[in-house]
């Protein structure tokens, strides 16, 4: 098992759930990820990164699959210019390569906001540490867990 799909298992451990992230195959979209588990493309969980211009932290936008990030409302909700976060950048803070960028088990936890259009599932699927694995968890539950705030920053 990779580093960090084992980070991932640590943080859901911790967190008191006894999830068990599944290797799904390589999944390069967001649709492709839903195609795999046989949901819905709403219910993916995407994990977007940007770049605090301000700062040159990373942030971490947890989106529905079926949306797609506005840059500009999230630069409102985050309080600061954003740019790309770039996968150096990802890697550093969170020690997941862009694709693999699981919403729990960072390195240094991002600042983070979460889509309330995920809440409308009893299930959402998330990138649990690489392009190839995902895990399955009450959307409430993970919004808790996350860190994140509650946001509409989507088009």
């Amino acid at each position: 098992m990779s580093k960090s799909v084992a980070r991932v298992r640590r943080a859901l451990a911790e967190a008191g759930l006894t999830i068990e992230p599944v290797e799904i195959g390589p999944a390069t979209t967001a649709q492709m990820a839903a195609d795999l588990v046989g949901c819905d493309l709403a219910q993916i969980a995407k994990s977007i990164m940007f770049r605090d211009e301000t700062t040159g932290a990373a942030l971490l936008f947890v989106t529905s699959g079926a949306n797609r990030v506005d840059a500009g409302r999230a630069a409102t909700v985050a309080g600061c210019p954003l740019g790309k976060a770039d996968a150096a950048l990802v890697r550093a803070q969170t020690g997941f390569a862009i694709g693999g960028v699981a919403p729990v088990g960072h390195l240094m936890p991002p600042r983070a906001f979460f889509d309330p259009r995920l809440l409308d599932f009893p299930q959402v699927w998330a990138a649990a540490g690489t392009p190839r694995h995902l895990f399955a968890i009450a959307p409430a539950r993970l919004l808790e867990i996350s860190g994140a705030a509650l946001a509409v920053f989507t088009e």
